[in-house]
């Protein structure tokens, strides 16, 4: 349905703006932290606990952290632009349905 307004591509534009914006708040910290996490525990499986200062358990934990940092910013992005797209083509469909309504009344 393309319309003149194109509320859907604004809605989507906005929900994306909106999801940098909370991941710069939030999602950054809390992906690094819950990264780190998972890779303490993939590092203390494979080498023992307590996890001592080797390269490979350092570097298992800093992918785990730049993974749990990739996965933030895609939820967080992907997820706000997929609801605001949603919100505007519902906008959009209601609006081309009134418009549809008064079109029949007119004629």
């Amino acid at each position: 349905m393309k319309t003149e307004k194109d509320i859907a591509k604004k809605g989507l534009y906005l929900g994306a703006g909106a999801g940098l914006v909370l991941f710069a708040i939030f999602g950054l910290l809390y992906g690094s932290l819950l990264g780190g996490v998972i890779g303490l525990g993939i590092a203390g499986s494979i080498f023992g606990y307590p996890v001592g200062p080797q390269i490979a358990s350092r570097m298992i934990v800093a992918a785990s952290m730049l993974f749990g940092i990739l996965v933030s910013g895609v939820v967080f992005t992907g997820g706000l632009a997929f609801i605001g797209w949603a919100i505007g083509y519902a906008i959009e469909s209601l609006m081309a349905k009134k418009e549809a309504e008064q079109e029949v009344k007119v004629k």
